[in-house]
């Protein structure tokens, strides 16, 4: 019997890539989304063109709907958590909204899940967010980027939470009580908190998905705005290598229930947002690229890298496209599909 599987936020960037992965390996799989985000129905519709337009179910429906997510996850072996208001400065500005997607909508996941009596698998999107500004650990300076001298392999599960932001703290809370419900109910669940993810079918605007967007803008021409010195640095995750890290540990549920991992591309595969990514953008693009300057955002880290070597150890999972590559295939995708931005 194929895999049943349940992808909340399932029509945006990264739930299209692996509803995908698993519609071609036969996989029974329900997209749970309001398609309220730009370029959600174009996702939907490349899937359905790709496989069928009967090859998944589609629920058009928001997560702080718990009725709809209760029926949704009947009958479900694995529940992917996707969905959420994913920008720090869209917070700021609306902290209720923010808070009753990402806060209540992940309770509202769990409730499903816990009363749908198959006891499935709950893989929960989080964010290195809830690590807060770092404000204890030591970040020196270099000529084109910032870096920790004391923290070679990156910043590890063990370091405390320390929200900086009504963004921080809606996903912090969904963390926390995603790992909580394994502790107290039992429910198989695993805490991913993400680092910047990036690849095709990712319609990146300024405020979230920075390297989308940044190569959207590039190859399109539009405006790009540099916040802070373009010094910050972040390890960045090609999309395939975030899904082997869904597959490998849902395979291994047994290892990974109750645990958190950090998921990112760690120290080998870093940028500082514009002093490094810059120039590697205008060798792919062979033309200089000129942008304009403001100051820093709220939340905004200085340096994050994520130390990955629990999930290595746990469950044999490591990066496996490097960045310039991963960029490079981002933007074949982005000029072979030009029309839609």
């Amino acid at each position: 019997m194929s895999e049943r599987i349940l992808i909340t936020g399932g029509a945006g960037f990264i739930g299209t890539n692996y509803a995908s992965r698993l519609l071609s390996r036969g996989s029974k799989v329900t997209i749970y989304d309001n398609l309220s985000r730009k370029g959600t129905p174009r996702n939907i519709a490349w899937l359905k063109k790709a496989y069928g337009p009967n090859s998944f179910q589609l629920i058009e429906a928001d997560v702080r709907d718990e009725k709809s997510l209760l029926e949704a996850a009947q009958g479900v072996d694995l529940i992917l958590h996707l969905a959420g208001q994913v920008a720090v400065t869209t917070s700021v500005i609306d902290p209720r909204t923010d808070f009753e997607i990402n806060a209540l909508g992940t309770f509202n996941l769990l409730e499903a899940a816990r009363q749908s009596g198959q006891n499935p698998v709950v893989i929960y999107s989080s964010t290195n967010k809830v690590y807060g500004d770092l404000e204890d650990v030591p970040v020196a300076e270099g000529e084109e980027s910032y870096y920790y001298p004391d923290h070679p392999a990156g910043i590890p599960e063990s370091q405390l939470m320390d929200f900086h932001s009504p963004y921080g703290c809606s996903k912090g809370a969904g963390d926390q009580y995603v790992r909580d419900y394994h502790r107290i109910y039992g429910l198989p669940t695993v805490v991913l908190r993400q680092s910047c993810i990036y690849g095709p079918h990712q319609f990146g605007i300024e405020d979230q998905g920075w390297v989308a967007w940044f190569v959207i803008a590039a190859v399109t021409g539009k405006p790009i705005t540099i916040f802070g010195d373009g010094k910050q640095v972040r390890d960045l995750l090609f999309v395939d290598d975030l899904l082997d890290a869904y597959d490998m540990s849902y395979a291994h549920i047994d290892k990974t229930a109750g645990q958190i991992y950090n998921i990112g591309g760690g120290p080998a595969n870093t940028l500082s947002i514009w002093k490094q990514f810059g120039p590697l953008l205008e060798k792919e693009l062979g033309r200089e690229i000129p942008v304009t300057r403001e100051d820093w955002r709220p939340g905004d880290q200085k340096v994050f890298i994520a130390d990955i070597s629990k999930a290595h150890q746990d469950f044999g999972w490591k990066p496996q496209v490097g960045v310039e590559d991963g960029i490079r295939r981002l933007i074949d995708w982005v000029r072979a599909h030009q029309a839609l931005f």
